[in-house]
């Protein structure tokens, strides 16, 4: 929740969520649910609005082996029917729970070839937010099993965005949370859904994977609960950039530098990773803020240069039409050399590896390995981390104390006796800025 709102907060104010907020506006005024930084809507068009801004800074959290970032979908699809039918704290975060279990097993039954094509996050999470809706609806296993199936047939979401740099990538945890909510509804109703429409002869297994796995969907289910493995994100980019990140800011510690002297001493950096994360991160130069965040090269090259890859590496001055402005990072993108490297291929979506090898213009060679990015459960961040992330994110954006109220709002969540009130007061209306 904490990791969430961060996000959350800070996003909606960005132009995407902006366009969001206006377009739930037009579908009609309802005081059901929270939209953050634009005052109160129906419940699902407050999830899409949510869900929407949640995406937009890349700060979301994730999962290794769904490659599903499940608070964007799930979590404003939970609030929002929570905040509908006055559910208490408890119940909500018990939906979060369950919504995650369900995200998380599916997208692990159809990947890693699911990825190839589908976005995780639009698809599987569709599942996640249905389920989370349900469970604060009180749904018995037959009207579930229906909102399963409507869920189902309405997953969508394509990596073709990022061919663009396109807004569809922020469009689709939003989507999942709306869909998750009107299917949940609608099997409240009555409405019926295909009963298997994971494992039918056309159903979504067989439509968006080469080489599905259905155990996964039960395996250890009720025992072990996945939202458990839930990765944060401490870097502003793609999360199949992050391991190479962290080996590169400790490379940039170990040398002692301070300032881009990474391009005057660096002949050459050759980073290894894995074939399904390469084939969303292999720009070399990319020319849009948007591209730089799915750009191997560039990510290695901040960390190298400015030793973080945050907000700030991704603003609009740094790029043009032909690529990378500075000279010094466009200096340093020459020497990167991304491989894919068949034995970390062979270990994903388990490890997020990579093996990076620095040589020096003086002949030094240096190599550095990890499987797993800060942030994973094997390589943990404290609360005190993520609580820093979030005035990070919140303060500079909405002030110091909507960030102390927002950390103040999740720590009460669990005593909270109606959802309605948890975080209304975190939804300034303020003026709709034009997009």
């Amino acid at each position: 929740m904490l990791d969430w709102l961060g996000s959350a907060l800070a996003g909606a104010v960005e132009p995407p969520a902006r366009i969001a907020q206006q377009v739930v506006a037009a579908m009609g005024q309802s005081h059901e649910s929270t939209v953050f930084g634009a005052g109160r809507s129906a419940a699902a068009s407050a999830a899409l609005a949510n869900g929407v801004a949640s995406h937009i800074l890349e700060l979301d959290d994730v999962h290794k082996g769904s490659t599903l970032h499940a608070a964007a979908p799930i979590i404003p699809a939970a609030l929002a029917t929570a905040e509908r039918e006055h559910r208490d704290g408890r119940a909500f975060l018990l939906a979060v729970a369950l919504g995650y279990d369900a995200g998380f097993r599916i997208g692990e039954a159809v990947n890693p070839s699911h990825y190839r094509f589908w976005h995780p996050t639009g698809t599987a999470a569709t599942f996640g937010a249905a389920v989370a809706a349900g469970s604060l609806l009180g749904l018995d296993d037959r009207a579930m099993l229906d909102a399963l199936g409507t869920a189902g047939t309405q997953a969508a979401g394509l990596w073709e965005f990022n061919a663009d740099g396109a807004m569809s990538k922020h469009l689709h945890p939003g989507k999942a949370a709306f869909n998750g909510i009107l299917a949940a509804d609608l099997a409240q109703r009555g409405f019926t859904g295909a009963t298997r429409i994971l494992e039918g002869d056309r159903g979504f297994f067989r439509a968006t994977s080469a080489a599905f796995d259905p155990s996964r969907v039960t395996d250890q289910l009720g025992v072990h609960w996945k939202i458990g493995e839930n990765c944060f994100k401490l870097h502003s980019c793609c999360g199949h950039t992050h391991t190479a990140i962290d080996a590169a800011l400790d490379y940039r510690d170990q040398a002692g530098w301070r300032g881009d002297e990474a391009t005057s001493q660096l002949a050459r950096i050759e980073v290894a990773t894995y074939a399904s994360g390469y084939e969303i991160v292999k720009e070399a130069n990319p020319r849009t803020p948007y591209q730089a965040k799915f750009s191997l090269a560039y990510c290695v090259a901040a960390a190298l240069l400015e030793g973080r890859v945050g907000l700030e590496q991704f603003t609009p001055d740094r790029f043009s039409d032909g690529g990378v402005v500075d000279p010094a990072t466009r200096a340093l993108l020459d020497r990167i050399e991304i491989a894919v490297a068949p034995d970390l291929s062979a270990r994903y979506p388990a490890e997020w590896g990579t093996r990076i090898t620095f040589t020096r213009r003086d002949g030094e060679i240096r190599a550095l390995a990890a499987a797993f990015p800060r942030g994973n459960p094997e390589n943990p961040v404290t609360t005190e981390m993520l609580e820093d992330k979030l005035r990070a994110l919140v303060a500079p954006r909405l002030g110091v104390a909507a960030a102390e109220q927002a950390i103040r709002a999740v720590t009460e969540v669990d005593g909270c006796r109606d959802m309605a009130g948890a975080f209304a007061d975190l939804a300034p209306t303020g003026h709709l800025a034009s997009p």
